[in-house]
């Protein structure tokens, strides 16, 4: 298999990318702590000395990751605007159009997510 040199740098930092993660997981599990079993009072719920009130088990409601997930989403989207920031005399006004298609395509999510009720906290 004969790559072009310009393959080499990518290929070595995938390969930093999945050895630093397998040494962070292998190290993690062989050197961090050790769960025992049992109901010792060690290993019950601590919040800075204030009494344990319920389970910390207890679901959240859907709005809060519903809200991060949107959050992300149209997060995002501003990331995509950086290249046509840059380079928005090359593009002309084809390029225009496409950043204008893909804001319609935003728009259009953002009005669903709105008028399915996914912002609105009373509910």
């Amino acid at each position: 298999m004969n790559l072009p040199e310009s393959y080499i740098p990518i290929l070595l930092q995938a390969g930093v990318a999945i050895g630093f993660v397998a040494i962070s997981l292998l190290g993690a599990h062989f050197l961090g702590p050790k769960q025992k079993k049992g109901n010792s009072v060690k290993n019950q719920s601590w919040e800075c000395g204030v009494p344990v009130e319920g389970n910390a088990r207890t679901p959240f409601s859907i709005k809060y990751f519903l809200t991060a997930v949107l959050f992300v989403l149209f997060d995002i989207e501003i990331v995509f605007f950086y290249p046509y920031a840059v380079n928005f005399r090359e593009f002309g006004m084809e390029g225009f159009l496409a950043v204008l298609t893909f804001v319609a395509i935003f728009f259009m999510a953002f009005f669903y997510v709105w008028k399915r009720g996914a912002l609105d906290w009373d509910k």
